[in-house]
């Protein structure tokens, strides 16, 4: 995430030296610019932060799978001994 967050800065940065770099004329043109150049790093921002969201949420349904299936290895081999405990106590016939 902290990586995700300087990336962004540096951007902004970089979006902020070409604004000034353009000088307009006008007091409008400039509020305009910035007015784009925010909505371009809030863009970005949204982009990086729903990123690290989606990762969370992958992440954490790897560890559900992952402890789901070690519960359910368990309960096959529990069931596997209940199975030969009622194999064993069953007449031939």
């Amino acid at each position: 995430m902290k990586a995700s967050l300087l990336f962004l800065l540096a951007c902004t940065a970089v979006l902020a030296v070409g604004a000034r770099a353009d000088k307009p004329t006008e007091p409008k043109a400039l509020v305009q610019k910035v007015q784009e150049l925010a909505q371009k790093a809030t863009a970005m921002a949204k982009d990086a932060f729903s990123r690290v969201r989606e990762s969370e949420a992958a992440q954490q349904a790897r560890q559900w799978l992952s402890d789901s299936a070690e519960l359910a290895k368990q309960r096959l081999v529990w069931l596997k001994e209940q199975l030969a405990e009622i194999w064993k106590k069953t007449p031939a016939v």
